[in-house]
Parts: structure tokens; sequence; C-alpha cells
């Protein structure tokens, strides 16, 4: 297990920055832009984080380490997407791009900080011993390129680009919210003729 941990980690860094990036951008834009307010955006990815303790107590009642789950730093960047929306007087556009960018460029750099706080796999694959894995199972070595020898620039790259679209389509499902609430037009009272 921990030489599929070696093998893969960088790999999974990369695609773990991309997807949470994107996943905290669209919510915690639909909720700002909702409700109009800096700081819903914070308070999104506050509620996110303490799910993901809630996960994690559930993952420890069943014996696994503590560590087994690490809670993703989702706070800061929601932070940045607040301070866009409020240095921009509100502009829905530059939170979008400006906002959007930040939260794919700096998710990974906060969660390389939090994985180097974590104890050491090797440790942990020592004090939880597992199974094997069968042959099927055994990792083909990823053939990478240079700039892989970096994921958090890899993460930051990718998920600055993607972060933005669908922080784009965060922005759209209001739109569609208020359609959805919009009462339907009354039809107007038949005038008499004279």
């Amino acid at each position: 297990n921990y030489i599929f941990y070696t093998d893969w980690a960088w790999t999974s860094f990369v695609v773990f920055s991309i997807s949470q990036s994107t996943m905290l951008v669209v919510g915690a834009i639909y909720y700002m832009l909702f409700t109009g307010v800096p700081g819903t955006a914070t308070y999104y990815a506050t509620i996110m984080t303490i799910y993901t303790w809630v996960a994690k107590g559930a993952w420890f009642a069943l014996g696994y380490p503590y560590d087994f789950i690490v809670t993703p730093v989702w706070i800061p960047s929601a932070m940045l997407l607040d301070l866009t929306y409020w240095a921009t007087r509100r502009n829905k556009h530059a939170a979008i791009i400006i906002g959007g960018t930040l939260v794919g460029l700096s998710l990974p750099i906060f969660n390389m900080i939090n994985l180097l706080l974590v104890r050491d796999p090797l440790e942990m694959a020592f004090k939880y011993p597992r199974p094997t894995l069968p042959p099927y199972m055994t990792p083909i070595e990823p053939q990478v390129g240079k700039f892989y020898n970096s994921p958090v620039a890899l993460g930051s790259g990718a998920g600055a680009v993607l972060s933005v679209p669908i922080a784009a389509l965060g922005a759209k499902l209001n739109t569609w919210t208020y359609r959805w609430m919009a009462a339907p037009p009354c039809p107007r009272p038949a005038r008499r003729a004279r």
C-alpha cells in the first residue's frame, strides 16, 4: 500500500486539487451571488470543512487512524473569493474571472501546506498493516514529464484555468434559481368594452 501511495501521491494530489477547487468555487460563488453578501463564500467553505471533520470522526470510529482523511483547506481560498467580490464593489464578472482564478491558484498551495503537517504515511503504513494488493491492482509506474515534478504548479495552473468556467456555471445557476423561484405572471383582468 505504501508503494501504491508513493507511486500515485502526486497524481492524486493534482486530481484532488482540480476537483476540490472546482467544487469549492461552484458552490461558493452560487451562494455568494445569491445573497449578494461578501463573506458568504467563506461561510460555505466553513460548512464544508465541518462536514469533512464529521466524516473523519466516522472513519475514526471504524478503526482507521485520524489522519486517514485529510481535511482539505477550503476556507482561505473562499476568503480570497469573498475579498475579490468585496474589492470590486460586488462586480459579478470580476468575481468569476479574478475570484475563480485565485481559488484555483491558491487551493493547491494551502493543501500542500496541510499535507506537510500530516504524519508520515510510511509510519501509518507500518502501524496499520493491510493485506497486499492482488496482481491486477498493482500500479503501473506513471510516466511523467518535467513539469510534473511540481504537483502544486500543475494543480494550480490547471485549477486556475478550470475554476473560471466552473465559477461562471455557479453564477449561471443563480439565473435558473431565480426563474424557478419567480411567481408566474398574473393574468390581467379583461377590460370591459365601453
